[in-house]
């Protein structure tokens, strides 16, 4: 009767199995989605970090305008 193997198909996985199937998909991009953004976050805060300490560098050359200005008579 049916002589080729394309006749013959699979039984479809029940109902729990895709259920868990799709909960795993789910879970797995969740996790790549956090870890992505934790790494965007870390790479802005190391940026961010990095200026604001060129930034400060910068800042203790500056002349003290306050300080003269500000001067007390002791």
């Amino acid at each position: 009767m049916f002589k080729h193997i394309r006749w013959f198909t699979l039984a479809p996985p029940s109902v729990s199995e895709a259920i868990v199937a799709y909960a795993l998909t789910r879970d797995f991009y969740r996790e790549v989605e956090y870890r992505t953004e934790f790494e965007d976050y870390c790479d802005w805060y190391y940026r961010t970090a990095a200026a604001n300490q060129a930034e400060l560098q910068k800042m203790q050359g500056d002349f003290n305008f306050f300080g003269w200005f500000n001067r007390r008579q002791s």
